[in-house]
Formats: C-alpha cells, sequence, structure tokens
C-alpha cells in the first residue's frame, strides 16, 4: 500500500502507533492525516490566512502614506505582516527583511516592538522606506495597524549605505584594491576585516587602528622596505605589536617578531568571497558594534 505522507517512514509509523495519524484513502491512493494540537500559547500556523488584510487595504495604506494607491507595486496589508511576525516572534527579536519593497515589514515590526533590519537595492528606499520609517517613530503614521497595537511613536533606526566591492579584477583577470577606495577608505575596510577598530593616531603614522591597547594596524599600498619596518619597529614599544597590510614587501619577516605581514589582496581574498552571486559571503573576525538601547539617528552613515 502505497501512502503518501511529508514525514519520514520512521516517524510516521511512530506517530501511527500513537494514534497522532489517519490513513484516508482518496482517489489518488492512501493519504496521511496528521492531528495538530494547538501550542501552549494558541498560536497555530494555518496554510491559508484569511481576515488579515486584503490588497485593497495595503492600497489605501499606500495612498494615506505617500498620497496614491499606486505609490508601490504589490504591497502587502500590514494586518497580514503583523499576523506573520506574531506567529514566529516575540517583542525584542530580531525581523530581517532582505528585500525590503516598501517599508511595510520594518513598519509593522516596529510597531510591534520587535527589533528590525531592512535590506533593499532600489531607489525606493530613499522614496518610500526611509519617509514611513521616519513617519513610524514620529507617531504620523497611524494608518494599518497603529491603532490595533496602540501605536503612539518612539524609537529611531540607523541607516547605512553599503560601500564598493573592496576588490576588482584588472584586465589581466587578477585581483586589485577598487580604484574608488582612496586610502582612508582601504585603511578602515582592512581594520573591519582583521578585526580591529578603526582609530587613527594623530601623531603616530602607522597607528591606523587597535584590536587592544597593545596591538595595531598599519595599511599601505606602497612596497614595504626595511628602512620603513626598522622605523616603525624603533617607535614600537616592548609590549607593543602590529599587523602590516600592504601590496608587497621586501623583508624578512622573521626579522621583526613584534609585526605581522599580510598581502593585499591576498588576506582579504582569505575573508571574503568576491564576483559570486548566490548569497554566500563569507567574512569573519568582524567587530561587536556596541549595543545601544535605543536609536534616535536619521541621518546617513557610511558602512565599508
Amino acid at each position: 500500500m502505497k501512502i503518501y505522507s511529508q514525514k519520514s517512514e520512521e516517524t510516521f509509523y511512530k506517530e501511527l502507533q500513537k494514534g497522532k495519524i489517519r490513513v484516508v484513502k482518496t482517489r489518488h491512493g492512501w493519504t496521511a492525516h496528521h492531528k495538530v494540537y494547538t501550542p501552549k500559547d494558541g498560536k497555530v500556523i494555518r496554510s491559508i490566512l484569511d481576515e488579515h488584510g486584503t490588497n485593497n487595504d495595503a492600497a489605501k495604506e499606500m495612498e494615506k502614506l505617500f498620497g496614491s494607491k499606486k505609490a508601490f507595486d504589490y504591497p502587502k496589508p500590514e494586518k497580514l505582516l503583523m499576523t506573520l511576525i506574531d506567529l514566529v516572534t516575540d517583542k525584542g527579536d530580531w525581523v530581517l527583511d532582505s528585500f525590503a519593497g516598501s517599508g511595510t515589514t520594518g513598519a509593522v515590526a516596529h510597531k510591534m516592538g520587535r527589533r528590525w533590519i531592512m535590506i533593499e537595492l532600489g531607489e525606493h528606499c530613499h522614496t518610500h522606506i526611509i519617509p514611513r520609517m521616519k513617519k513610524v517613530i514620529d507617531g504620523t503614521d497611524q494608518g494599518g495597524i497603529s491603532k490595533s497595537v496602540g501605536w503612539k511613536s518612539g524609537g529611531g533606526f540607523r541607516y547605512y549605505r553599503l560601500a564598493p566591492s573592496l576588490l576588482e579584477k584588472d584586465r589581466f583577470g587578477n585581483w586589485v584594491i577598487s580604484k574608488e577606495y582612496n586610502a582612508e577608505m582601504l585603511s578602515e575596510a582592512m581594520c573591519k576585516l582583521h578585526g580591529f577598530t578603526y582609530d587613527p593616531d594623530e601623531t603616530v603614522f602607522w597607528k591606523h587602528g587597535k584590536s587592544t591597547e597593545t596591538d595595531f594596524i598599519f595599511t599601505t599600498t606602497q612596497l614595504v622596505t626595511r628602512e620603513l619596518v626598522d622605523q616603525i619597529q624603533s617607535q614600537m614599544n616592548e609590549d607593543e605589536t602590529l599587523l602590516i597590510c600592504c601590496k608587497a614587501y621586501n623583508i624578512n619577516p622573521q626579522d621583526y617578531p613584534q609585526i605581522t605581514f599580510a598581502k593585499i589582496p591576498q588576506s582579504v581574498l582569505k575573508r571574503c568571497e568576491f564576483g559570486r552571486d548566490d548569497y554566500s559571503l563569507n567574512v569573519s573576525n568582524m567587530p561587536q558594534k556596541e549595543v545601544v538601547e535605543q536609536m534616535e539617528l536619521f541621518g546617513e552613515e557610511e558602512n565599508q
């Protein structure tokens, strides 16, 4: 007898013996029906969601926010997003929307007391998402689910614009540093990739960043010579260590036990993947940001 079930054979027979599954004959064969029990919190994820907002509701929300029902193609009603977010998260949880669109996910998550991350490559990041989130935060957005959840105002967000790719290929197919990067951008990028905090010293030229009070990083696109390294070493304290990121060097690294040398772009390629479109980016040793309870920031920051 052939039975259609999404469960493994072992699980199927175990649940059949416990009475959690019953087998029903249909015109296509035998089908397993599974008993679903209400969780302790009373939430059951249904296959079909009705009475959770319509396309017409979403169009009206667009009109109230942006002055036109056609301000964005195929928007989702806030009530639908509220249902989905409520099913799988609690207050304070993170909600990620990698294709933010008009910003409905972030707006609903914010009103529901969730933290959120939205990612958007389109220009509507500026024409829709940022204006919408400002209205949510200052309380002028009283549409959608605002009244049902008692939303008034509050919170904030940070906006980051991704920097261009650090590496690009030259006409011979070799990885090189992108021409869009100046010295400061490159230095900050290497700090991030190697786990340092970008904090250029105003008086010591080789201290571009630090991981501790005695561990520093120096980035340069010039050839690192013995003369340069000797100069740096003469300024270092006995307990200090240094990572030098450079295109090339003509010294013996073993002559400088306090200093580590890393070539660009090889050190970058070891930590990141370039030229791929399958979302398999592998970035390691990124420094942790300080936790902020509430952020009232609407300005733009460069994330390099």
